[in-house]
């Protein structure tokens, strides 16, 4: 029997009830529509709806569906449409007509807004937990990493020497971003849509105020109509979890090619490494090159449900059923992402010698021959001029370019010491650099923003 039975004759083709069936995947949803549930049964009971004995029974049987629900005792039946109907078909048939009581004065339209926001909240601020994991584990080897640099790359083209630490922490801080977006994104989404009903409210005296407080809601909708339609707060989970993705991927993208036998930076764990089925001497960086290729995934999410919602018109429409497995997907896709990719990071060994001598090529300190210039009074455009030219001419006429330098006039003996390894990483002094007392400064920050960020992640609950 459907919920709507009494205004339409006869039953619903088996085409349309296989095509709008959504239970295989919001009964997910199941721990906060019974909460939900729970907070609205109290509010009736507040609003002199039902009787102190018909709000115990209600609360009872509710906690006997949830019991059945978590040992896998529930039995969902074929006219068990989405997991709304279970809960209230298993109350009706375990309570009677007292059972019969529990929709009074709710729609489906603000019970799924209620469920997917108490799911957002909770899910998110997991993924914001994990997020710090993942940041923990890039301080660690950050800190782990002491003197160490390598080449620090623009277009994929030795640019200058930075510390690895300081490049483990540019991860870190697009991270920290991610966690801000995550914590702003949950208190947008704190409101409360029950009470909205279909779109418009109630004439019973329901109290959206304390349901709201009830479930933990920081507030309570201020428009029926937007309550019920409004899915900013997915669009805004999912372009958080695309971001988070984007930044994921980036960092597997630098371990696919530091794991290479050309870049030689990094060697795999072989607990985070698979092999091949034909080539014996493969070991593959799979975790990484899955944390670049679900990124895709992740923005089809988003943008999945952005085409979805631009043309629908006030207030509920069913299209807004297909908001829930695009969140349900990328949620459980980021926190698969974040723990794979910390135990990537956790376990992977980096080759100290082979970065140091890619970014010990005379070439990388370019910049500091040409800042060295300035120092002596020579304007920049002048100065990137002469050692332009020296660098030219150093890898035409297969000069080495310390040679160059000595004999220059402008340069000489004094600006060679600059081209010795590991001088041009030193010289990085300006706040936020890749020099070694910058980034002492750097680590201090970054612990000091984690810890921040862990009380604002634990206060989401």
């Amino acid at each position: 029997m459907t919920l709507w039975h009494g205004r339409l004759s006869g039953g619903t083709a088996d085409v349309v009830m296989d095509y709008s069936v959504s239970i295989h995947f919001d009964q997910r949803l199941a721990r906060d529509d019974i909460a939900g549930s729970r907070a609205h049964v109290r509010g009736l009971g507040r609003g002199g709806l039902l009787t102190a004995d018909e709000v115990e029974t209600l609360l009872s049987t509710l906690d006997t569906v949830e019991a059945e629900l978590d040992t896998g005792a529930f039995a969902f039946v074929p006219d068990d449409e989405d997991i709304h109907t279970a809960v209230e078909r298993r109350v009706t048939e375990l309570a009677g007509d007292v059972g019969a009581k529990l929709h009074t004065g709710r729609s489906r339209n603000d019970q799924i807004a209620t469920d997917l926001r108490l799911y957002a909240k909770r899910e998110l601020a997991g993924l914001a937990s994990d997020i710090l994991v993942l940041q923990d584990v890039l301080l660690t080897r950050a800190k782990d990493a002491g003197d160490t640099y390598l080449p620090g790359y623009t277009h994929l083209q030795r640019a200058q020497p930075v510390l690895l630490a300081h490049h483990l922490l540019a991860h870190g801080w697009a991270l920290s971003r991610d966690v801000d977006r995550l914590v702003a994104t949950v208190a947008r989404l704190d409101i409360s849509p029950l009470g909205a009903g279909a779109l418009a409210g109630s004439s019973l005296p329901l109290d959206p105020d304390g349901t709201a407080a009830d479930l933990g809601f920081a507030g309570r909708f201020e428009n029926s109509l937007d309550a019920v339609s409004d899915r900013d707060f997915v669009a805004e989970s999912l372009f958080d979890l695309a971001l988070l993705g984007v930044h994921l991927s980036r960092i597997g993208e630098e371990i696919v090619l530091w794991s290479t036998e050309e870049f030689g930076f990094a060697v795999l764990d072989d607990a985070f490494a698979t092999g091949s089925s034909m080539l014996p001497q493969k070991k593959n960086p799979d975790v990484a090159e899955l944390a670049r290729g679900k990124s895709g995934r992740l923005i089809g999410n988003l943008t999945g449900l952005l085409v979805t919602l631009k043309g629908l018109p006030l207030a509920y429409n069913r299209d807004l059923q297909e908001d829930k497995e695009p969140l349900f997907d990328s949620v459980d896709q980021s926190r698969l992402a974040l723990a794979a990719v910390s135990g990537l990071l956790a376990t992977i060994t980096f080759d100290a010698h082979r970065m140091q001598e890619a970014a010990n090529g005379s070439s990388v300190a370019a910049v500091d021959l040409a800042e060295w210039l300035v120092e002596q009074g020579m304007p920049f455009r002048q100065a990137h001029s002469v050692v332009g030219g020296l660098v030219h001419d150093s890898l035409e006429r297969h000069v080495p370019l310390a040679e160059l330098v000595e004999a220059h006039p402008a340069l000489g003996s004094e600006a060679v010491a600059l081209l010795e390894p590991g001088v041009a990483v030193t010289r990085r002094t300006t706040p936020g650099s890749a020099g070694p007392a910058a980034v002492a400064v750097q680590l201090a920050r970054f612990v000091h923003r984690l810890e921040a960020d862990r009380i604002r992640v634990s206060a989401l609950g």
